[in-house]
């Protein structure tokens, strides 16, 4: 079997040259001896992805996009998806006004035959085109890279536009009787969509008392001082009312549990976002941030978190059950409090019994 280097070099030189024809041929029994987990298969299936664009097989194209699409790889999802708009866009069809047609005349003589055929040869002769007296040139057809340049530049133009819309949702825990829920709701290049007001008005209505703000690209809405269970709560009604409009059903569940110490408790902490009936809503960014009181420790292995000092940032993905486990430590401030007042209380009768004991030094009376 052939190592990845020398497929890849030489189906990139097919590539280059428009044999897009051969790039498959070569590519299709091959293709399955490169893992689709690995970077060499995420390579060579978007090489040929491109060239069954090329000679326009779109249906085969999509197929190959959405295995992409079931990448563990966040990256390479994104990229699977900007392939498949591309696929998707209608075709550019060619003015007829562009080419010039030629329509023969029956009236021609045997003689008007010679005449052209004569000027044919004097202009063969010619090593340029005069055309001082037409206002247009020689009209040539596309070449066979057009396509693909094409497919090129609406590829690198398809990833400035995507992720218009940033849906942003901070859960502050670093005060665990005192927790704040901000989401944010941002869009990045245009106005907002009629979902976004429809949203806004629905938030408003059912949460009047808290902390709105708005304006022509953003919303934001926070809640202060919640505990545990209206922050669940809060939680779930908001991510209910984006399911409805978004034309599905979607569910969250925090479940928690606690260690108790001497001194220290340990939290325990689950999140399983239900995003499964929420498929294709372009351009929405998800993100939840969740920031702690000390450094959290993860337990499932999610590969879409971004850890920092104190926060976790975590990316949603549309289409599948959203997980998340982890841990953090925190001071038991109840049994703190309760021994720093004892140690007092004791220090203090200590002192007291033995300064009465040691006396004083004043004169005594004395005794009969």
């Amino acid at each position: 079997m052939k190592t990845y280097e020398q497929v890849l070099e030489k189906v990139e030189l097919a590539l280059a040259k428009g044999e897009y024809h051969f790039c498959i041929e070569f590519l299709l029994p091959k293709i399955e001896s490169f893992p689709l987990s690995s970077k060499e298969g995420v390579n060579l299936r978007t090489i040929l992805i491109t060239a069954l664009c090329g000679v326009n097989k779109k249906e085969e194209a999509k197929r190959f996009c959405k295995e992409l699409l079931k990448s563990y790889d966040n990256k390479t999802r994104e990229n699977a998806k900007y392939l498949m708009e591309v696929i998707d866009s209608p075709d550019i069809k060619k003015p007829e006004n562009w080419n010039v047609q030629f329509e023969s005349d029956p009236s021609l003589n045997k003689k008007s035959f010679n005449s052209l055929r004569k000027k044919k040869e004097i202009l063969q002769k010619k090593k340029f085109i005069n055309v001082t007296e037409t206002p247009t040139g020689e009209t040539k057809p596309f070449q066979k890279g057009f396509s693909l340049i094409i497919f090129l530049i609406l590829l690198l133009l398809i990833p400035l536009l995507s992720g218009c819309v940033k849906v942003e949702d901070t859960l502050d825990l670093g005060e665990l009787d005192s927790i704040t829920n901000n989401l944010v709701i941002e869009s990045k290049y245009i106005k907002k969509f009629p979902w976004q007001l429809k949203f806004e008005e629905k938030m408003k209505d059912i949460f009047p008392d808290a902390e709105i703000e708005q304006d022509e690209s953003t919303f934001s809405l926070k809640h202060k001082n919640l505990n545990l269970e209206d922050t669940k709560q809060v939680l779930k009604i908001t991510q209910n009312t984006a399911g409805d409009l978004a034309g599905g059903s979607t569910n969250i569940e925090i479940n928690t549990t606690q260690k108790n110490l001497i001194f220290f408790k340990k939290y325990f902490y689950r999140l399983d976002l239900d995003l499964s009936s929420i498929q294709g809503v372009d351009n929405l960014e998800l993100i939840f941030k969740i920031i702690h009181p000390n450094r959290a420790t993860i337990t499932n292995n999610n590969p879409n978190l971004e850890i920092k000092k104190n926060l976790i940032i975590w990316y949603l993905n549309q289409g599948q059950i959203n997980s998340l486990e982890f841990s953090f430590w925190s001071l038991n401030k109840l049994t703190i409090g309760i021994s720093t007042i004892l140690i007092i209380v004791i220090l203090a009768y200590l002192l007291r019994y033995y300064r009465f004991k040691l006396g004083t030094d004043l004169p005594q009376l004395p005794s009969n």
